[in-house]
């Protein structure tokens, strides 16, 4: 709870503005990152953009054509999802576009888009404690032991679907094909290795994601952030489906 002689404090500041070191406003005149917004209109891509505006920099080689499979991986998963869900219930009482799409986002949590974060955060935390790639497999079995042990599941592994969630595959696939694979994803995929032995549970889109993300350089607390970029164009699509289907 913020105390009373903050909120005084904060009240006796004139004029008081936020700072940011992502976009300059000046009269006439944008630039974000460094970059000015009439150049960046027209000479890069939506998920060079992303990158740009979170990362701080534009992505290099085939950086922004992974994101991009990443962004669309991410797109819809037909009315299963609680976003999904929740939007269209919304909708479905006449709620104004903004309303509905509001209300799907907020219906991400713990149980829904939380996992590709977890996964981020699991990776990164154990890529960070290796001296060298080489002790990566190693640490993929210590990860899994430690969780089962725990009968906690590892997230990103495993889908209630899917025994083999096809968006994984193909992002995999496309990682090696643009040579975007890192310790991350390598560590995803040993992971992936001893669950499928032990268990026969597959990694899912989060887990391959988060990998991928991750060696992107992405910190895991942007995770859920980048699924919603990726799947609000789907919030759109199943909001207008529902007010012209079914006004």
């Amino acid at each position: 709870m913020i105390s009373e002689g903050i909120i005084n404090d904060i009240l006796k500041v004139k004029n008081p503005k936020w700072r940011t070191s992502i976009t300059r406003v000046e009269p006439n005149r944008i630039v974000t990152r460094g970059y000015s917004q009439e150049d960046l209109i027209g000479g890069v891509s939506f998920s060079e953009m992303v990158y740009l505006l979170i990362r701080g920099e534009l992505p290099p080689g085939n950086v922004a054509r992974m994101l991009e499979a990443v962004l669309v991986s991410f797109c819809d998963h037909g009315v299963t999802p609680p976003s999904t869900q929740a939007a269209r219930m919304i909708a479905s009482a006449g709620s104004p576009v903004h309303a509905c799409i509001a209300g799907g986002l907020l219906a991400f949590g713990k149980n829904h888009a939380g996992a590709i974060e977890r996964s981020m955060k699991l990776f990164q935390e154990t890529v960070s404690g290796c001296e060298s790639e080489d002790e990566i497999p190693e640490a993929a079995v210590r990860l899994v032991d430690d969780h089962l042990r725990r009968n906690r599941k590892v997230p990103g592994f495993g889908h209630r679907y899917h025994n083999a969630d096809p968006r994984a595959v193909r992002l995999l696939d496309l990682a090696e094909e643009y040579d975007c694979v890192g310790p991350h994803t390598r560590l995803a995929v040993e992971v992936q290795n001893i669950l499928l032995e032990r268990k026969g549970v597959r990694m899912n889109v989060d887990g391959a994601n988060a990998g991928i993300l991750s060696d992107m350089g992405f910190d895991w607390r942007t995770g859920a952030g980048v699924f919603m970029i990726g799947r609000l164009p789907g919030l759109i699509s199943h909001v207008y489906e529902e007010k012209v289907r079914e006004p």
